[in-house]
């Protein structure tokens, strides 16, 4: 890890208070530490320059507030210019330990992974912290992102705490990255796309009086719609644009076939109860029959795809 070149980045935005402490627990494996003021109406980037006296440290101020997605992704572009090896995103809140940097980055510089992130769902104690509302908003996130992004074993998806490969992070087309709090989500989608493989690494949260600006269960609408259009979009690089398989045609004639089942059963049930007739042995199976076969091709193609999931790293590839 010595010859490695780590570059930290964190998205500031009204963590005056925290900060400093949290670039203080920074170890000497890292060579940079980014931080980036989100317009911070507290002026933490301001703050940083004064009081912080670490020469790794720099500060990159953006003129209007880009979110938590914009903030990173300017780091990131930045990290990328200083060729760093290693990209660990940090929340400045105070609510990620620094003391495990070096366990996130284990599995990407050993080679096993292109991307890592926290879990705060690996231990049943840490879960039981965990405030209710913020347990529930993200339990609803961590199954949706399955679907959208692909990484069905996956926990998490919304924890900031991250690590990228720099050669990986590279091929991530910043610019259209979600900006704000759907970022860490939409970075899963990106990274399946271009086939890279990601790890866990437990972690345990901090909720000391630091109060997030994510309102998990308040932002479940406006997710669960992109994490739809996500999904659309995944099954359509992967299974028709990019490559076609077996999978493709079962989710093809599975759809078409729930589709008519259930259009033509509805058509027939109408039919009956308003001419106050039964409807026929044929006309029950007819409807039956393609629903019944279409949700099983269905739940073979959701099978291809829980089994689907890169597995050989794409840092070893490039």
């Amino acid at each position: 890890m010595a010859d490695k070149r780590i570059a930290v980045v964190i998205p500031c935005y009204r963590v005056k208070a925290q900060v400093a402490q949290v670039i203080q627990g920074i170890g000497p494996e890292v060579s940079w530490i980014i931080c980036v003021d989100d317009a911070c109406p507290d002026g933490s980037g301001e703050f940083i320059r004064e009081q912080v006296r670490d020469p790794r440290v720099s500060v990159i101020r953006l003129e209007r507030n880009q979110g938590v997605g914009g903030a990173t992704s300017a780091g990131y572009r930045a990290a990328l210019e200083k060729q760093a090896d290693v990209v660990v995103k940090l929340d400045g809140d105070g609510q990620m330990d620094p003391k495990l940097i070096p366990a996130l980055v284990k599995p990407i510089l050993g080679g096993s992974a292109d991307y890592t992130k926290g879990n705060r769902f690996y231990n049943i104690e840490d879960v039981a912290a965990m405030p209710l509302p913020r347990l529930l908003g993200n339990a609803f996130l961590s199954f949706a992102s399955k679907f959208s992004s692909g990484y069905w074993s996956v926990l998490d998806p919304t924890n900031g705490f991250t690590a990228v490969h720099g050669r990986v992070l590279a091929l991530l087309p910043l610019a259209k990255l979600s900006p704000r709090w759907f970022f860490e989500s939409d970075m899963l989608f990106r990274l399946n796309t271009i086939g890279a493989v990601i790890a866990d690494v437990p972690m345990r949260a901090v909720y000391v009086g630091e109060k997030s600006n994510l309102n998990a269960l308040g932002v479940i609408p406006e997710f669960a719609w992109k994490h739809f259009r996500n999904y659309l979009k995944r099954i359509f690089y992967n299974y028709f644009l990019r490559g076609f398989s077996i999978a493709s045609v079962e989710l093809l004639a599975g759809l078409a076939l729930l589709g008519f089942g259930i259009v033509y059963g509805a058509m027939k049930w109408e039919s009956s109860v308003s001419h106050q007739a039964f409807a026929s042995a044929g006309t029950v199976m007819l409807a039956a029959l393609p629903v019944i076969l279409g949700f099983q091709l269905v739940l073979s193609f959701l099978s291809f795809d829980m089994q689907s999931a890169p597995t050989t790293p794409l840092q070893g590839r490039l």
